[in-house]
């Protein structure tokens, strides 16, 4: 079973290269320079099995039982490789969609590979546009829920503002925003510090507050200060609260980012997407979206692995 489950990539890959170079394209659809898709799914599947075999050798020689075993993605691998042959026998081959909104799978991801210099240049942009907005979202709501979760004068004056400001969707601010900046990179960069600002002043504040206040108390036994209290007792106590607010706010930072590239940029990813929408260029639309999906996949993966590092303590407490 074991032996069986591991081939079903393989045998899934090469049910989708029979299908993508043996039988015919239909004639409504634009022919592609190479085929894409076929390169694309021999790629994948000789990467997964060396990654697979490489993770099972590591495996025999270090004699630690692994939380997953090498193949514990085949099934999911298959799936996938099916889905998207599925889609390529309906797309393509039998054109049972309307070709304009849905080209060949070659089309997609061959637009990857012919658009490469404009589309890395849009993903470097909206890194940039990206970097600075949560950079200043994150320091300005930590900073405020570090001063109304330990600051009754703070919480007094703060509370208020955030309750008030902090449920207006970020994208809402635009008609202002674009009045205030000269520039629209800055608007677009304050629209994602906003987006991000409020769960995370919100989370780390309620965070701080749920902190045990025996854990304060002895603290100031052994004679710490206030800052020590802060820094060494109240944020550590209130961490899995304040990564919840930084991933509520991070998931909310993509999609500030892809309305405000829309509205007055000149590169960006999500300004790659509406200018080949207003095209007609659907299969560069498509190339696209597998680049923001990837791209913010990478983001959330590195995030999480920050988390389990802070929070490894965590580990066999609470379940994971």
């Amino acid at each position: 079973m074991n032996k069986l489950k591991a081939l079903l990539p393989l045998i899934s890959a090469a049910a989708a290269e029979i299908v993508a170079l043996a039988v015919p394209d239909s004639s409504l659809h634009q022919k592609s320079a190479h085929p894409y898709f076929a390169y694309l799914i021999a790629i994948v599947t000789v990467v997964y099995y060396i990654a697979a075999i490489l993770y099972a050798h590591s495996v025999k020689k270090s004699g630690k039982v692994p939380d997953n075993p090498p193949f514990y993605r085949a099934t999911f691998v298959a799936g996938a490789v099916l889905f998207f042959n599925l889609l390529n026998l309906v797309t393509v081959k039998l054109a049972l969609l309307p070709t304009l909104y849905f080209p060949s799978l070659d089309r997609v991801f061959g637009a990857l590979v012919e658009d490469r210099e404009l589309i890395l240049k849009c993903i470097g942009f909206s890194l940039s546009l990206l970097i600075k907005g949560v950079l200043g979202g994150l320091i300005l709501g930590f900073s405020m829920g570090i001063a109304v979760g330990f600051s009754k004068t703070a919480a007094y004056w703060m509370n208020p503002i955030i309750r008030f400001l902090g449920p207006i969707p970020s994208t809402a601010w635009i008609p202002v925003l674009l009045v205030l900046f000269s520039k629209a990179s800055s608007a677009s960069a304050f629209i994602i510090g906003i987006s991000v600002w409020f769960p995370t002043t919100v989370l780390t504040s309620s965070g701080i507050s749920n902190v045990k206040n025996s854990y304060f108390e002895v603290s100031s036994t052994l004679g710490a200060k206030g800052i020590h209290k802060i820094f060494k007792i109240g944020v550590p106590a209130a961490m899995p609260s304040i990564f919840l607010g930084l991933f509520n706010g991070i998931c909310g930072s993509f999609v500030a980012l892809m309305t405000a590239e829309m509205i007055g940029a000149k590169y960006g990813i999500g300004w790659y997407v509406n200018w080949q929408k207003d095209m007609m260029a659907y299969s560069n639309v498509y190339a696209g979206l597998i680049v923001i999906a990837v791209l913010f996949y990478l983001i959330i993966t590195l995030l999480f692995k920050v988390r389990d590092k802070v929070l490894g303590w965590q580990k066999g407490v609470i379940k994971w």
